[in-house]
């Protein structure tokens, strides 16, 4: 009985699909569906139900599971072991983050991590949609607003402060805002279907209705917006603070509260064990937020 091929039971039950479970491991389905193959024969037994679109354990692999998982755990963790001074990575590891974030924070700390892991691979999916990790196979999630109860394991990065943002040719026709309540006499730049921007005052919160003639479906536009000169925007320091050190955008502070901060988290699916692709990864991107 391989351990490669309990990988594969592994994850198509947490997958629910044996092409998920191939992407989540690096394979082909082809590939995947013949190392199930060769666990059933050592098994003597059906281990999944197979249907044209999901997959779902037999009582035999209900039985498996829970001691493949607890191999698999051990096989990583011997490796760990192995290696106690760094933790040696190896395999695929497939993550999904925002597209602004990935392209400016998490891409500019891969070669690094690469470097120091010359077995980990990486598939990296930018995507401003909302992914279902656990059913598109990936092993890891940044997101970057409020959590909704997903049964993942959710882990804070590092906070994401919020700056209120506009040109220096927007403030020089406009003026600035002194207030919360002076944001309606201006043109308020933001996400299409966003009504509202949250700000801090002292201890409350206060959601604050907002106005503008231009929106976007992603945090990028409504930055390119907002650098041409079309309002204000609520952007996070890490996409800005290249364009502040330069003077093409200026940070708006009001005398009566503060944009609500958001938190950057990592989510993926319950498991006892990280295995060290994923630590490691994680450990990269918490430095480079540092």
């Amino acid at each position: 009985m391989e351990t490669r091929d309990l990988a594969v039971l592994a994850a198509a039950a947490g997958a629910g699909s044996l092409s998920a479970a191939a992407r989540r491991l690096g394979l082909t389905p082809m590939a995947a569906s013949r190392r199930l193959a060769a666990l059933e024969r050592d098994c003597g037994a059906r281990l999944l139900h197979r249907t044209t679109r999901s997959v779902s354990l037999t009582a035999e692999g209900e039985a498996l599971l829970p001691y493949a998982q607890a191999m698999l755990e051990a096989e990583e963790a011997a490796r760990a072991a192995l290696s106690p001074g760094q933790l040696c990575a190896t395999g695929l590891l497939r993550a999904t983050a925002p597209a602004a974030f990935g392209r400016k924070v998490v891409v500019p700390l891969m070669p690094d991590l690469l470097a120091a892991q010359p077995g980990l691979r990486i598939d990296l999916q930018l995507t401003d949609a909302v992914v279902d990790i656990v059913g598109e196979g990936f092993d890891v999630a940044i997101r970057i607003a409020p959590l909704r109860d997903s049964g993942l394991i959710a882990r804070r990065l590092a906070p994401n402060p919020r700056l209120l943002c506009a040109s220096p040719a927007y403030l020089a026709a406009r003026g600035a805002p002194a207030g919360l309540a002076d944001l309606a006499d201006h043109e308020c730049v933001r996400l299409t279907g966003v009504t509202h921007w949250p700000f801090r005052a002292g201890h409350l919160s206060r959601n604050v209705r907002i106005e503008g003639r231009f929106t976007s479906s992603s945090i990028e536009g409504v930055h390119e917006a907002c650098r041409r000169g079309l309002g204000l925007a609520l952007l996070s320091y890490w996409d800005v603070k290249d364009e502040l050190a330069a003077g093409r955008l200026a940070s708006v502070a009001l005398n009566d509260a503060e944009p609500q901060d958001l938190s950057i988290w990592a989510l993926y699916p319950t498991a006892r064990y990280a295995p060290p692709k994923l630590r490691v990864f994680l450990a990269a991107l918490e430095r480079g937020l540092a």
